[in-house]
């Protein structure tokens, strides 16, 4: 059984996991496919909007400012635009990741 799922009620064959709450205004949504060891950039950078990141397969690990976020496969993350960040594959196998921009 996968970790924080549930079936909803008059639901078969069917599990959900919320992965986040109202975080703000949705700009754009793109998909990645980050190769082992690939990753951006390649210095932390910032900008005036925030991302929300959602791991779909492999682990990707995110830094932000002087934390170091780990995400797995089917966990999510905000990142505040305004804190030096950046973004990179932490496995051995191609990560798949959602990025959601927010203003």
């Amino acid at each position: 059984m996968r970790e924080g799922f549930v079936t909803p009620p008059k639901h078969v064959g069917f599990k959900a996991k919320k992965l986040f709450d109202r975080v703000g205004e949705l700009t754009d949504v793109s998909i990645a496919y980050i190769e082992p060891h690939g990753g951006a950039p390649t210095e932390k950078h910032t900008h005036g909007h925030n991302h929300l990141f959602v791991v779909t397969q492999g682990r990707a690990r995110i830094q932000s400012g002087d934390k170091t976020i780990l995400l797995e496969k089917d966990q999510s993350y905000l990142v505040e635009g305004n804190v030096p960040h950046s973004v990179w594959n932490d496995s051995n196998e191609t990560t798949v990741m959602i990025g959601i921009t927010l203003k």
